[in-house]
């Protein structure tokens, strides 16, 4: 996906969490692991209305993999699928987007992300998150990330929380979501937070190791 973002397209890894752009190919892995996790995902994405298993096949992300890479090319976004590495085999376990790109003075996105239940606990999306945002606060070009995410949600708020996002607003009836208007809380996170210690990964690991 070549294209007008700075910084993309990249490849990201620490151990074993591995980011890189979609492929083609990923039509059957992606699909696999949509559709296994519906209970997992479905009450929490903003998603167009049919039936999961359809909204997810193949066929559907040959869609979605037009999408991601017209927006990357116009420069809107960075869509990584996020992918562990184990016994030198790579498996597609997830997704992290940096979103609706702002440049100029505001130099600004919005984070997306999910995560496959089989894997959920290990840290893989907190690092991803992490990998994605340092690069955005490198050669991205970016100032500042948001994520936007339903109060109700805990395991995602545990992600944003455990990287040291602000909670800084409370945003009324924000997105449509599972059939209705929902709440969403707003974290923020500046360049300026993490250049003292090295960036997000740096300080995700202290993190990790003082537990």
């Amino acid at each position: 996906m070549l294209g007008a973002t700075p910084g993309w397209p990249a490849v990201l890894a620490d151990g074993p969490v591995l980011l890189r752009p979609y492929k083609r190919s990923d039509a059957r892995a992606w699909s696999e692991v949509r559709i296994a996790n519906q209970a997992w995902l479905a009450p929490w994405e903003s998603a167009p209305p049919g039936p999961w298993a359809e909204m997810n096949s193949t066929r559907a992300y040959s869609y979605v993999y037009r999408d991601m890479k017209r927006a990357a090319r116009r420069g809107d976004s960075m869509p990584f699928a996020v992918c562990l590495v184990e016994d030198g085999r790579e498996r597609l376990v997830g997704h992290v987007n940096l979103g609706n790109i702002v440049r100029r003075a505001f130099a600004s996105a919005y984070a997306g992300y999910w995560i496959d239940y089989r894997v959920a606990g290990r840290g893989v999306i907190p690092t991803a998150l992490a990998l994605a945002v340092d690069h955005a606060f490198g050669p991205g070009g970016l100032h500042r990330i948001e994520v936007n995410i339903r109060p109700e949600n805990g395991p995602s708020r545990r992600v944003v929380e455990k990287l040291g996002f602000r909670e800084e607003a409370y945003h009324q009836r924000y997105m449509h979501i599972d059939g209705g208007w929902r709440d969403h809380l707003g974290y923020a996170m500046t360049s300026e937070e993490v250049a003292a210690e090295g960036g997000l990964l740096s300080r995700w690991k202290r993190v990790r190791a003082a537990k």
